[in-house]
């Protein structure tokens, strides 16, 4: 069974119980908002953010007088539900947004013609439920390994170590997105539906990561001075 949804392409992966803040400027996506916030009351005031594989955020800009659909994108198939928290209206018509991921979906088709912004039809994805011994002791292990590797990324990495959650799937979420990882390596993690699954793909890219920056760290000369031209003699 699927749903219709409007759909946010943008340059970056959402994930379930994470904050996306959002500046709302161009014309297309100001539709979107006042369509939200006009759906009656206990309604759900949510779009799909799917991350681009290929094309733009921004529209190019139309030729007078005309007024094209949401320009020219490849999605991934993989999104994640914004549900609306917070809307404030600027001067200029635009909006400043506060939205929080909900729920991950898969895209059946996409329609560039029934809205100012894309819609798609998209068919919801399985999330965890109940208890999973194996994600129980991958989460200790995603735990470890990422406060190793915020040690070595934050200068202050113990306010945040102490705030990681205990719960499997919501630090598989938080995990995927504040490491320093690539579109492609969150927009994988997103795809994968079960939590030991994510967290043993987590566990081999936060090995890698770290891996990487303690390489860096090894290079006994600044890197500023390897980027530059070799010193005279």
């Amino acid at each position: 069974m699927t749903a219709r949804l409007p759909v946010f392409p943008l340059g970056t992966v959402l994930f379930p119980g994470l904050v996306l803040p959002l500046h709302i400027f161009e014309e297309r996506y100001r539709a979107l908002v006042r369509h939200l916030v006009g759906l009656p009351e206990g309604a759900p005031r949510e779009f799909g953010v799917v991350a681009i594989r290929a094309g733009w955020e921004v529209a190019p800009a139309e030729p007078p007088g005309r007024s094209g659909p949401a320009g020219e994108v490849t999605l991934h198939e993989v999104g994640c539900t914004a549900e609306l928290r917070q809307v404030t209206e600027l001067a200029d018509g635009g909006f400043d947004i506060v939205t929080v991921g909900r729920r991950r979906f898969r895209i059946a088709e996409v329609d560039d013609a029934a809205a100012p912004y894309l819609t798609a039809d998209v068919e919801w994805l399985p999330e965890a439920a109940g208890t999973d011994e194996a994600a129980d002791l991958l989460a200790a292990r995603v735990i470890s390994v990422f406060r190793q590797y915020l040690n070595l990324v934050r200068p202050d990495p113990q306010e945040i170590s102490e705030q990681l959650p205990e719960d499997p799937t919501v630090l598989s979420h938080l995990v995927a997105a504040t490491a320093a990882l690539t579109v492609d390596d969150r927009q994988r993690l997103l795809a994968i539906d079960d939590t030991a699954g994510r967290l043993r793909a987590e566990l081999r890219l936060l090995h890698r990561e770290t891996a990487l920056l303690r390489e860096v760290r090894a290079v006994p000369v600044p890197l500023s001075e390897l980027a530059g031209p070799p010193a005279p003699n």
